[in-house]
């Protein structure tokens, strides 16, 4: 296993639809999101400067946006018959979209479909046509590059 960076811990809250992960992917989801949402709420002395959490520091309504984040995460595994503790997560209510680029969503779908290749071929057989994969509900897509702060986030495992 390679070793990972002690600076930038290993943590995906995927731009993608949770629609497209393989099990083990959407149960790592849940428990990052899980995280995630500690650090927004100063729970945790770690993981307070990660890259991924900029975009949810930066919306107006951070608690709201990784709730609502998390919702989408339960519907998909419900969607698929697990069993994740919904009284993990607060009631949502309606937040404003955060902002996410073309570019960062393709990079995105290029890292998943490798990780697919290799732990889940037949999910990867089925995606691999997928050209324009749908993002999280919570992001609206615009035209950009990937973003700022996925450089030296990404580490393979």
């Amino acid at each position: 296993m390679p070793a990972r960076s002690a600076e930038i811990p290993i943590v995906r809250l995927w731009t993608l639809h949770p629609s497209y992960l393989d099990r083990q992917g959407l149960v790592a989801l849940w428990r990052e999101a899980l995280l995630a949402r500690a650090v927004l709420r100063g729970e945790t002395r770690g993981y307070r400067n990660h890259p991924q959490l900029q975009r949810f520091h930066a919306h107006a309504a951070p608690l709201s946006a990784i709730e609502s984040y998390l919702c989408a995460v339960y519907a998909e595994s419900l969607a698929r018959g697990y069993v994740f503790d919904r009284s993990k997560i607060e009631p949502v209510c309606a937040v404003a979209p955060i902002p996410a680029s073309d570019g960062q969503l393709a990079h995105e779908w290029a890292h998943l479909m490798a990780k697919l290749r290799q732990r889940s071929p037949q999910l990867h057989r089925q995606w691999q046509a997928c050209s324009q994969p749908a993002c999280h509900p919570l992001f609206r897509l615009q035209p950009g590059p990937v973003a700022d702060w996925e450089r030296g986030s990404i580490i393979e495992a």
